[in-house]
């Protein structure tokens, strides 16, 4: 008989920007699955739809459509069928909504669906969530994910036009994930001391993912401070920096607008090569528009070879936009967000065929998270799929520091190795 699903019920709750987000719980016996969706600022424009009200209430960011939607027409469909069939689910729930971009039901609604199917699986059959989508994708050698850490918050996570999003440091040189954390916190509180001798209050207050939102409004002096708290922590040549540019949001007219001065592609990408020239960036996330596939062929091309190239808005885990960045050899990274594509199944099949074509696969947050920790559990489980890394935001926030921790417990538990070991 399997374990069916008995119930399934979503309600409205709050992210941790204080937006609603959808909450889903499935029921299978006595065993109830709880899982929330999170939601980002600088969305792409190729992502599946996020399902919002509209209207006054919450400003319009309500989402009782979409628990509607999971209430009244996915509970439906779903009661009755096997837990454990999680493929046989998602596809359930891709036909039922039957848009290319999820736009019927929401990405939000099918999203939180599924998750709690995942979750539901794990229970019935008492396994750690990290070995049951392990089992799902159907892979092996589990390692603990290298952090990347906003510790500089800018563009629309710190409400700046025109602005470098991220600016993150991964603690790449330590034995244990442990080491590699307690590295990235150290260095976090001396770059708050820093900041703080020369800002004051205003240097030390933080944006949506932790990261602090110091006045400084020129890239390199940033990565200067962190630089400099590195050192202070007595971490120099063992954590490297990782930027998010989110360029699609200073994009416009075929010109890139980055702090004041105006850029084709060719010059972004320029400055791009100086900036690694001159500190240690293992890694550019969305260095250029979701748009600009001639400039992401050739920035991989100038710098591919030398450091991760991650593509975020440019692929949204989508296989058929990943398919196109293979054609075009448009980036060697995947950023993984399941809201950007709305299954669990989706989602595998994206990492998969990265990690066939020998790309990185970086398993990440949003900047409106919730205290929802299964996103460490699936960056775990899919190290066999070339997720050698994730993106939690700062070590601060209680809604990222979970996700941290949640790494930490398996670590001791499971007595994985960390994934800093094997970075190419």
């Amino acid at each position: 008989m399997g374990f069916r699903i008995k119930k399934v019920h979503a309600r409205e709750i709050l992210d941790s920007r204080g937006n609603p987000t959808i909450e889903v719980e499935v029921t299978v016996g006595s065993i109830t699955s709880r899982s929330s969706v999170p939601s980002g600022a600088s969305k792409g424009r190729f992502e599946a739809i996020e399902l919002r009200d509209g209207g006054n209430r919450y400003h319009g960011m309500g989402v009782k459509k979409a628990v509607k939607n999971v209430n009244e027409i996915i509970s439906k469909k779903i009661v009755g069928m096997d837990v454990m069939n999680q493929k046989g689910i998602d596809e359930v729930l891709i036909d039922l909504d039957g848009t290319e971009n999820k736009s019927r039901l929401g990405a939000n609604a099918i999203l939180g669906v599924s998750l709690s199917v995942l979750k539901a699986s794990a229970l019935c059959i008492d396994t750690p969530l990290w070995k049951r989508i392990e089992e799902i994708a159907e892979v092996r050698g589990a390692r603990i994910p290298i952090p990347q850490m906003n510790v500089i918050n800018g563009g629309k996570h710190a409400g700046i036009e025109e602005d470098i999003q991220e600016h993150m440091i991964m603690p790449v040189k330590f034995k244990t994930f442990e080491d590699a954390l307690c590295a990235g916190a150290e260095t976090y509180h001396c770059l708050k001391e820093i900041l703080h001798k020369k800002f004051g209050a205003m240097g030390i207050s933080v944006g949506d993912e932790g990261g602090f939102t110091p006045p400084i409004k020129n890239t390199e002096q940033r990565l200067e401070m962190i630089e400099k708290a590195i050192e202070e922590a007595g971490y120099k040549k063992k954590i490297f920096f990782a930027l998010d540019c989110a360029s699609s949001e200073f994009f416009k007219n075929g010109i890139y607008r980055l702090h004041g001065k105006k850029y084709t592609n060719s010059d972004l990408i320029d400055y791009y090569e100086n900036l690694v020239k001159n500190f240690p960036i293992i890694s550019i996330e969305d260095g250029l528009s979701e748009s600009d596939w001639i400039g992401w062929t050739f920035l991989t091309k100038e710098l591919g070879k030398k450091i991760q190239i991650v593509g975020d808005d440019l692929l949204v885990t989508n296989v058929k936009r990943i398919e196109e960045a293979m054609e075009k050899k448009a980036c060697n990274a995947l950023l993984f967000k399941m809201n950007q594509i709305g299954t669990v199944t989706e989602s595998i099949n994206a990492a998969r065929l990265a990690h066939e074509n020998k790309w990185n696969v970086i398993v990440s947050h949003r900047s409106g998270e919730t205290m929802d920790v299964c996103m460490a559990d699936i960056a775990v489980g899919l190290s066999g799929l070339g997720v050698n890394q994730v993106k939690f935001g700062a070590p601060a926030r209680g809604e990222r520091i979970e996700k941290y921790n949640q790494l930490l417990r398996i670590e001791e538990v499971e007595h994985l190795k960390y994934s800093g070991l094997f970075l190419k």
